[in-house]
């Protein structure tokens, strides 16, 4: 199996057709780190990182999307830092759980709650959009779900979206998240995910997908998402998830960022996404992780010259693993202000995901 470090190797042996799409959306290099262990610390590097020579001679792999301008720096030693903790079990007390009588404990929308099979949305009472709302999962914990969780919550949503949309037929630009887990970034342990319905414009990262991808069209006569899935798939990153294109991005936004490329909201994605992170949780280690969906717009906006043009824009699951080590993050400045620093390496993530043995 290769690994990131290997990636330079790959790509300077896929056909000239292919490495010409890649280096259309990637720039890649290896950045060589070394260091010298003093005597008094090689017991320690060998028992944290495997060996002394692993720490004293790393490559970190730069990788930019020239197309977004997206850019990770992976070492996957950095992962090694970290100990492995077993998956422990879910405890929520009920007398401190918010969410379990929703009716009682929560708010509604003015235009009311949507009650799913698996869920039941509640307005959100510290919005970050004018229209938010939380779906509330029966289930409360959040590593605890199946494929017909993920087809209702989708289905719920939908639901919640159009109601929205009638109270408010400018909010147009449709967001569904999920913190799994604390360690995500949920503040109430009760698994749950949100819904927002924006107006004027779609939110500020999904417009700028949009734009780029437009751009990347105008200037090469090619889809963008599919010239990025069959850059990944060209150098083993891959895979098939529910029938739909998947792949571990190169460019990651945090370690084992995952995409699901689909064609609507709709019981195929939520299966494929389903999948996706039980390979990721239940083979791959992942203990908390986030989800978002990039949709476009789910009515259409007023026609003229400043219409916007959505064409070739699919609808996107996007995973990503969270940290789950309460007396650490796994975000810092470096994430925040110049690249994402990500632990893992996508093409071991990509073999255990496909790899029930893995």
């Amino acid at each position: 199996m290769p690994s990131i470090t290997d990636l330079p190797a790959l790509v300077a042996r896929l056909r000239p057709e292919q490495r010409a799409r890649f280096e259309r959306i990637f720039d890649v290099e290896l950045a060589p780190g070394q260091c010298v262990i003093p005597e008094t610390m090689r017991q320690w590097a060998i028992d944290r990182f495997g060996s002394v020579d692993e720490v004293e001679h790393q490559h970190v792999a730069r990788i930019f999307n020239i197309v977004t301008w997206d850019g990770a720096l992976i070492n996957p030693l950095r992962a090694r830092r970290l100990p492995k903790l077993p998956r422990e079990p879910f405890v929520l007390a009920e007398a401190d759980d918010i969410f379990a009588h929703p009716l009682e404990t929560t708010a509604a929308d003015s235009f009311g709650r949507v009650r799913g099979r698996h869920g039941i949305t509640t307005g959100n009472v510290a919005r970050w959009d004018g229209l938010h709302a939380v779906l509330i999962f029966d289930q409360p914990d959040p590593l605890a779900f199946t494929r017909d969780h993920l087809r209702d919550y989708f289905e719920t949503a939908l639901v919640w979206a159009n109601k929205a949309h009638q109270a408010d037929p400018e909010a147009r630009y449709f967001f569904w998240m999920w913190n799994g887990g604390l360690a995500g970034g949920a503040s109430i342990k009760h698994a749950h995910a949100q819904m927002a319905l924006g107006r004027g414009r779609h939110y500020a990262k999904i417009e700028r997908l949009r734009r780029a991808a437009l751009a990347y069209a105008g200037q090469h006569g090619a889809n963008y998402f599919d010239d990025l899935y069959a850059a990944h798939a060209d150098i083993g990153l891959a895979f098939e998830a529910g029938g739909l294109r998947a792949f571990e991005y190169l460019a990651a936004l945090r370690g084992k960022d995952t995409w699901i490329i689909g064609e609507a909201i709709n019981t195929q994605l939520a299966d494929a996404l389903h999948d996706t992170l039980r390979g990721l949780l239940d083979r791959a280690g992942m203990r908390a992780f986030d989800v978002g969906l990039y949709v476009p717009p789910l009515w259409p906006g007023a026609l003229g010259d400043g219409a916007e043009d959505w064409r070739g824009f699919p609808v996107i699951a996007r995973i990503v693993g969270r940290n789950h080590l309460a007396e650490s993050s796994d975000i810092g400045a470096g994430d925040l202000f110049a690249m994402s620093v990500i632990p893992d390496d996508p093409f071991v993530v990509k073999e255990v995901i496909v790899n029930s043995d893995s």
